[in-house]
């Protein structure tokens, strides 16, 4: 009954004109950018960070905002997925493999209609999911001391490169690379200035808002207007899309797909660094092993199209899980949506639940309404989603540039952080060519102070006894799951990356 009583304050705060705008806006603004090849959600949510603080929105407005673009853009990678055969973004791959032959049969908007259906039926299972779980972590948490932050902090570290990773010696490095950039400043015990170079502007740190927007916003304009050259994903295709409602008897042979499909993604996006990516993955593979009888699987079958959709959506909603229970984020788009809590002065973790309860409790409220939004915004307007994709990136990559340099600007005030976005764009523009992930070097950069601290507070308190970090049932049982998340994938991860792309490939699928 309690928390249905925080849920209820929750739609007070959330059921505004204002907020329902916004999740509105964040809805429409996230599926456009989700069926733009390349972007998807981390892209989506970081281009739009400028505009949420330059619009001076609150605390929970902002929130509601980037988190229904989170939303919106995992609603939209299906459309190009489905419609032309390239997948939004990762987690959309696999509704590559039977969305497309769908759309060859002439079915296209019926594949659109149910992959609406279910990244619904994902999202909202997941909604409820964080409602009833993140409270209960959130009891776990307050055992935690500073030893046990530590050993949590490197738990998220090592495992967000996650099965998504090709090579975990990157991905180490990218953290390592974080951390580094976190040192930048004055160091808060000392005073003691450290690699500020002399510049003053340093001596608070980088803004990690201005390193968000530089490695995800520009330099996916950079790869854009290299690799695309200004042509258009869809240009010379005839997009046609059909009928836009599915048949009673397909939505009802879908339904238990939807279902099994979402608890799997979601208790995938719990898990921090496995992400939507395996979400979909495992939704779609166990789905064919239980129903494919007669080989469809591939073939454009309706469920197969289901199945990942349904996974993704949840496993985004399980991602939040961890970020605000535990301040840990869970996948790629939500250590950014933390970055965003930092620069709004909310501390995301155990006491959050008890701070900034309407925060907590109107962000998720709002989600429920987004969810509502994006379904019937989905289905009767997809037409318009698809004619996005005929946008010359040499008309969209230069908006994206002018809304990140003019937001970025309009934070601040200061053209050295403008500078500095630059600096991070190249950086991520070059890091990319070489297949290093960026998402843990924003990691690095939030959590790097917060995770010294901790470990000098541990040693402080235990006069100097290195062993305080693994001196309690808590912190080995997190060094232990830290450890099996940094091997795991290193003999996983690249057998789920080969079995993606082999089915990508048997199928004729685009996947980069």
């Amino acid at each position: 009954m309690e928390l249905l009583s925080s849920l209820g304050d929750g739609f007070a705060v959330a059921l505004t004109w204002q907020n329902l705008g916004l999740a509105l806006l964040g809805c429409f603004l996230g599926t456009i950018m989700g069926a733009l090849p390349g972007l998807g959600p981390s892209n989506g949510v970081a281009i739009l960070i400028p505009l949420a603080f330059s619009l001076g929105l609150g605390a929970t407005p902002a929130l509601i905002l980037l988190t229904s673009v989170y939303y919106g853009a995992m609603y939209g990678g299906r459309i190009s997925s489905i419609l032309l055969n390239i997948p939004g973004d990762e987690p959309a791959m696999m509704t590559c493999l039977d969305g497309y032959p769908m759309a060859q049969k002439g079915m296209a908007g019926e594949a659109l209609a149910i992959s609406g259906i279910a990244s619904f039926v994902g999202s909202f299972l997941a909604t409820w999911g964080l409602i009833l779980l993140a409270p209960q972590l959130v009891k776990i948490a307050l055992l935690f001391g500073p030893a046990e932050y530590f050993a949590l902090f490197a738990l998220a570290f090592m495992t967000l490169g996650g099965v998504s990773s090709t090579n975990q010696a990157k991905s180490a490095f990218a953290a390592a690379l974080g951390l580094g950039l976190a040192m930048i400043g004055v160091d808060t015990q000392t005073g003691v200035p450290r690699f500020t170079f002399g510049e003053v502007h340093l001596y608070d740190g980088l803004d990690f808002l201005v390193a968000i927007v530089g490695l995800f916003a520009l330099s996916e304009v950079f790869i854009f207007l290299e690799e695309r050259h200004g042509a258009a994903d869809a240009a010379g295709r005839k997009l046609t899309v059909g009928r836009l409602t599915p048949p009673a008897a397909m939505v009802k042979e879908c339904t238990p797909t939807m279902l099994r499909s979402s608890f799997l993604g979601f208790l995938a996006g719990v898990l921090p660094g496995a992400g939507a990516s395996l979400g979909s993955f495992i939704s779609y593979s166990m789905e064919k092993r239980l129903v494919d009888r007669k080989g469809t699987f591939g073939k454009g079958d309706p469920r197969g199209v289901a199945a990942p959709e349904a996974g993704n959506n949840a496993a985004a909603g399980g991602a939040l899980v961890p970020m605000l229970a535990l301040g840990v984020p869970g996948s790629g788009t939500t250590a950014v949506l933390l970055a965003v809590l930092l620069s709004l002065n909310i501390t995301p973790g155990p006491l959050l639940f008890a701070n900034n309860p309407d925060v907590v409790w109107g962000l998720i409220a709002a989600l429920f309404i987004a969810n509502f939004m994006l379904l019937a915004m989905n289905i009767p307007m997809v037409g318009i989603f698809t004619r996005v994709l005929m946008i010359p990136p040499r008309i969209l990559m230069p908006v994206v540039a002018m809304v990140s340099f003019v937001g970025i600007y309009g934070i601040s005030g200061s053209s050295f952080d403008l500078l500095v976005m630059i600096g991070f764009g190249i950086m991520g523009w070059g890091l990319r060519k070489f297949d290093v992930p960026l998402v843990p070097i924003i990691l690095g950069t939030l959590l790097g102070n917060a995770m010294e601290n901790n470990l000098r507070r541990a040693i402080t308190i235990d006069n100097g006894n290195w062993f305080t970090l693994i001196d309690s049932p808590l912190s080995i049982a997190l060094w232990a799951i830290a450890i099996l998340g940094f091997l795991l994938p290193v003999f996983v991860g690249r057998m789920v990356k080969m079995r993606m792309r082999q089915r990508g490939d048997a199928e004729g699928s685009v996947i980069d």
